[in-house]
């Protein structure tokens, strides 16, 4: 056929176009948004090994869908700039994320991250609030990893040296940190404070545990600026000024603070479950002389915070469908118990925190499911990054006595409004 005219030309142009493309998606030879094929894992640095063997499985039994694994600094804060870098390029190296919780927010609204068919995943088998650090606006941007919750740990020889139990509330804390530590030559309680992530943890973990809120979880609304804020603000802050939280404290990550309570010098610590395993080892004073319990409250058990990581597509994925099964895969029962026997960290499946073997292993799994059936996410934002860093700086100065619990609150409301407006 002889087209004549430059409109005739034109849609043979667009035809042949057409005919090319539908031929390449036919022949799997698209370049973007392929079903199926190699893939890359995105990761912060993988320390303890065992990513490596967990996807050589997967390697064997897919060659033609190969999972390459790429590990970014250590540093969350140095991950989550080279992730964005790559995402806001354009060009797609990554296909499979290994996010922060607190991420998932803003990665699905700037559309970095791809939804997810719910039912691909087995949710329902996943400790239930671990499956809201993956959602945004209603939708599933990722998937649950792994998981942690804040855990006290206690001097189980002081108290039983006392006759006393673990406290429950705030007040059983404080009187236990003022009178029991003082006899014993140790230090009340501490947490991370030096104004970092984990002063955002703790902080927003003494709120939750006081009842108040910093954003409201839908709308992203401030909602720190409450009577149960201020109680929570109090907690720490009071604690400094009485002195049952000491100074040195508010120079302490987990690092440090672990240290400090391994070496025998606190009678209570606000820590992850990985301090287990440096306070129970040959290195610890305390080895064999410690437990731990779910965070006390203002009036009960306390709340803590989730952390951990999730899994998600990115929206630049080479082929969305391999990536996809990649994540049910590293979620899959077999592969999260090797998740928490060789990469020590807690797995977000319900039954292992059940299973006698392992509770035999790591005696700390009881106590960290109720920790995690009792937390709740990070506060929500399109904009955590600076959400986080006006928590950190405002509580900084409450406890560092430069300012009110009161007027700390007032604070938190005017930045964290001037966060969300600027958003």
């Amino acid at each position: 056929m002889r087209w004549t005219s430059a409109a005739g030309r034109g849609l043979l142009v667009l035809t042949l176009l057409l005919m090319v493309t539908v031929a390449s998606s036919a022949t799997g030879q698209s370049t973007r948004g392929a079903g199926r094929g190699p893939v890359t894992l995105a990761t912060a640095g993988d320390l303890t090994g065992y990513l490596g063997p967990l996807l050589d499985g997967w390697n064997r039994g897919r060659p033609d869908e190969r999972v390459r694994l790429v590990e970014l600094p250590d540093s969350a804060d140095e991950t989550r700039a080279q992730m964005i870098t790559d995402l806001r390029s354009g060009q797609g190296r990554f296909d499979v994320l290994n996010i922060d919780v607190a991420w998932t927010s803003e990665f699905a609204a700037a559309g970095w991250i791809t939804p997810l068919e719910r039912r691909r995943f087995e949710l329902e088998a996943f400790l239930p609030p671990v499956v809201e650090t993956a959602t945004y606006r209603g939708g599933l941007y990722a998937v649950p990893y792994v998981t942690n919750a804040g855990m006290l740990f206690y001097r189980k020889d002081v108290l039983d040296a006392a006759g006393e139990s673990p406290p429950r509330t705030w007040a059983e804390l404080e009187r236990q940190a003022r009178t029991l530590a003082p006899a014993a030559g140790l230090a009340g309680y501490a947490g991370q404070f030096l104004p970092y992530e984990g002063l955002t943890v703790n902080a927003t973990e003494a709120i939750y545990s006081a009842g108040g809120s910093v954003l409201r979880e839908e709308s992203g609304r401030v909602a720190v600026d409450s009577a149960a804020a201020r109680a929570g603000v109090d907690f720490l802050a009071g604690g400094v000024r009485r002195g049952w939280i000491p100074r040195e404290a508010l120079s302490y990550t987990e690092e440090e603070s672990r240290q400090a309570f391994q070496d025998g010098r606190l009678l209570f610590l606000r820590n992850w479950p990985y301090a287990w395993a440096g306070a129970s080892s040959s290195a610890s004073k305390v080895a064999g002389r410690f437990e731990a319990v779910p965070l006390p409250g203002a009036t009960g058990a306390g709340t803590s915070v989730l952390g951990g990581s999730n899994l998600a597509v990115s929206s630049r994925a080479r082929h969305p469908q391999t990536a996809a099964d990649l994540i049910a895969y590293l979620t899959s029962e077999g592969a999260q118990r090797r998740v928490l026997t060789q990469g020590a960290l807690p797995p977000v499946r319900a039954d292992l925190y059940e299973d006698s073997a392992l509770v035999a292993r790591y005696p700390y799994l009881p106590a960290l499911r109720e920790s995690v059936l009792a937390s709740r996410p990070r506060p929500k934002s399109r904009r955590y990054e600076q959400v986080s860093l006006v928590i950190q700086a405002a509580m900084h100065d409450a406890l560092a006595q430069r300012q009110t619990p009161a007027a700390t609150v007032r604070r938190l409301g005017r930045e964290l409004d001037a966060v969300a407006r600027t958003g």
